[in-house]
């Protein structure tokens, strides 16, 4: 078949290290589907890039058809298929949410107009970089002739990380769980929802409460748990998760494009219009969706009890807040 185009921005970091292996043997897209590769990050690290592109080639990978190395989005966004953007201005210490954001808003307003000018129509857009779930809305805003529906932000790995501690409490696999739901902001404030979640014990199925017979636990340290997983991992790495990442990037993206299982939904950061959970519109919000024929759906009409609807609210707030920042500096961007 035609090659799809994938770009992967922040090429020479250690997430798009771990993903792009994935991705060029095939993980993502399928074992049939020739790739090139568009390899974008700034001028500084192109020499690393180059390096990446190496090892690549080194790998012998039948699926993969080219690769290119860039630092013009030009170059970068022309014609593509998917655009997973990894790069964004890391936090550096003694700064503020604030400075972060308004490097950031240069980055992903920079990058959306890129997309709009350059990208296929169709284009599917997954940003990873922090804070994710905003630098998708400026990068969506900047693109205003590409659908909103096509962007969303990666909540997968909290989604992830929320299936194996339930997992690992009950001593299953990670597969025996399904159904739970991030909701909100891939931040501090996000709240892992166990409340419709269902995990497979001894052959039945039962939900996660009924399973683990421990709500505070449930209501305490497993949310604290997942909320600070990835402070978690730097402090014993001295790098952030890099792995984890990518594994969650790759499920996001092969989600998209061929769907999720019959009676399981996921968590996506996307447009919160229309949404019937009284979450503002205008907003990128994790959810819990289903995914056919490359478009998603909201999973509509799970009840909401008020311990819930309390941590809803705070993450949306936290979104609105981060959301009008942006935006200000937006207009003098």
């Amino acid at each position: 078949g035609e090659p799809i185009r994938v770009l992967v921005t922040g090429a020479a970091g250690q997430i798009a290290y771990s993903l792009l292996y994935s991705i060029a043997k095939g993980d993502v897209f399928g074992k049939e589907q020739p790739l090139v590769l568009v390899l974008l990050d700034i001028t500084p690290t192109m020499t690393v890039v180059e390096g990446v592109v190496m090892e690549l080639q080194d790998c012998a990978l039948p699926l993969l058809r080219e690769v290119i190395p860039t630092d013009k989005e030009e170059v970068a966004f022309k014609d593509i298929d998917i655009a997973i953007l990894v790069g964004s201005m890391p936090r550096r210490e003694g700064m503020e949410r604030k400075d972060l954001l308004k490097a950031n808003v240069k980055i992903f307003k920079s990058q959306g107009e890129a997309l709009d000018k350059y990208a296929k129509k169709t284009v599917k857009v997954v940003v990873v970089g922090n804070p994710a779930n905003t630098n998708c809305l400026i990068a969506s805003k900047s693109a205003p002739s590409i659908p909103k529906e096509n962007f969303s932000c990666l909540t997968r790995l909290d989604h992830n990380r929320a299936k194996s501690q339930i997992a690992l409490k009950l001593g299953v696999t990670s597969n025996d769980v399904k159904n739970v739901v991030i909701w909100g902001n891939h931040s501090s404030t996000q709240y892992p929802d166990v409340n419709h979640a269902k995990v497979n014990v001894k052959g039945k199925e039962v939900g996660v409460y009924e399973a683990i017979k421990d709500d505070s636990w449930l209501k305490g340290d497993f949310i604290l748990t997942v909320q600070q997983r990835g402070a978690a991992v730097i402090k014993a790495r001295k790098l952030s998760s890099a792995m984890s990442a990518a594994k969650a990037i790759c499920d996001h993206v092969r989600d998209i494009w061929f769907g999720t299982p019959a009676g399981e939904f996921v968590s996506m950061g996307v447009i919160s219009d229309g949404n019937s959970y009284g979450v503002p519109e205008d907003l990128i919000y994790s959810f819990p969706v289903v995914i056919k024929d490359k478009t998603w759906k909201f999973v509509d009409g799970l009840p909401i009890n008020d311990f819930s609807r309390e941590k809803m609210v705070l993450t949306a707030k936290e979104l609105t807040e981060e959301k009008e920042t942006a935006v200000a500096f937006l207009s003098s961007a």
